[in-house]
């Protein structure tokens, strides 16, 4: 199977669906001048012409443009630059895109996408490295996904860009230039279907996003002590996959969940109350929660260093519960 970058196959994804669908426009900054900040729009504009278009620098307006071009029948992509400027535009996101199929009685949709480059990068300071992906975990109206590689990468997308509801596309900055398979022609992955990626008896591995790069890491060193983890790779945040989560956790007894964002009130809190509450008498030891300490991310190198995921802690905090 051929190999491509996570940037490449977002861009793959975005040009077969605007092929697919006149509907669908792309704006935000520097996306036509720059190709995307990251090179995730290069050459889009040279095919597709003013449906990729450059605004000013205003997330207000791009999100709230969008939603009016949503309601009318359109089907908008708002590009955020990095996922840390969505606060800009919050209230277009949780008081209007959000609610507004359900205060219409489901008479209209909100058929838009905000794609929203996050996660640690290299010294790129607390205004530009965060992972916010929990905050609209809490906004009921919104879809929300996190893929882990190029094939994830590609089908999600074109999943949310086919979705009647709005879809927050979080794609982390380092992956873009991960390479991975891709099949050739339709890739294609439903919204609120997790994958175990392996299978294993002693532990449920469960992350997403860059998190999944830790996972695996973990994984190799528990199994020079013959611990098998179980990883399950969630790729949508909400709805989240919760039939996954619990057979999985029933058959293997344990549970830890590892992420890039802060571990208070994060994604793996969500996950171990719901554990707990449907599944507590499968369970045979303390569910663990890794993620970032609760600082905003610091700029130093070394510091920056010591705010990232440690693999062999991990691995440690999970030998300790499974003796």
């Amino acid at each position: 199977m051929r190999q491509i970058t996570f940037s490449q196959a977002t861009l793959e994804a975005m040009a077969e669906e605007m092929r697919r669908d006149e509907r669908i426009f792309v704006i935000g900054e520097d996306i036509v001048r720059q190709g995307g900040i990251f090179g995730q729009f290069k050459g889009l504009p040279d095919e597709f012409g003013d449906r990729i278009m450059d605004t000013p620098i205003s997330e207000t307006a791009i999100v709230g443009s969008c939603i009016g071009a949503a309601l009318a029948g359109m089907r908008p992509v708002a590009d955020m630059h990095f996922a840390d400027f969505m606060g800009v535009a919050m209230d277009e996101i949780f008081n209007q895109m959000a609610k507004i199929r359900y205060m219409f009685g489901g008479q209209t949709t909100v058929p838009m996408v905000i794609r929203a480059p996050d996660g640690l990068s290299l010294s790129a300071a607390a205004q530009h490295s965060q992972s916010i992906e929990a905050w609209f975990m809490n906004i009921p109206g919104l879809k929300v996904v996190s893929p882990s590689n190029p094939e994830d990468a590609k089908g999600l997308l074109k999943a949310a860009l086919r979705d009647d509801n709005p879809v927050i596309y979080f794609e982390n900055k380092i992956l873009y230039r991960e390479s991975g398979p891709v099949p050739d022609g339709e890739v294609f992955v439903p919204i609120g279907k997790a994958k175990v990626v392996k299978e294993g008896k002693d532990i449920t591995l469960i992350s997403y996003s860059i998190g999944m790069k830790t996972a695996y890491e973990v994984e190799k060193l528990l199994e020079k002590d013959g611990i098998e983890a179980e990883i399950i790779d969630l790729r949508t945040l909400v709805p989240y996959d919760r039939d996954t989560i619990l057979n999985s956790v029933k058959k293997t007894h344990r549970l830890a969940i590892v992420h890039e964002a802060v571990k208070q009130g994060g994604v793996g809190s969500e996950i171990a109350a719901f554990v707990a509450e449907e599944a507590i008498e499968y369970l045979d030891a303390p569910i663990l929660r890794f993620g970032a300490p609760f600082t905003p991310v610091p700029f130093s190198p070394p510091l920056e260093n010591e705010y990232r995921m440690k693999p062999n802690k991990i691995a440690e905090a999970i030998r300790k519960v499974i003796k």
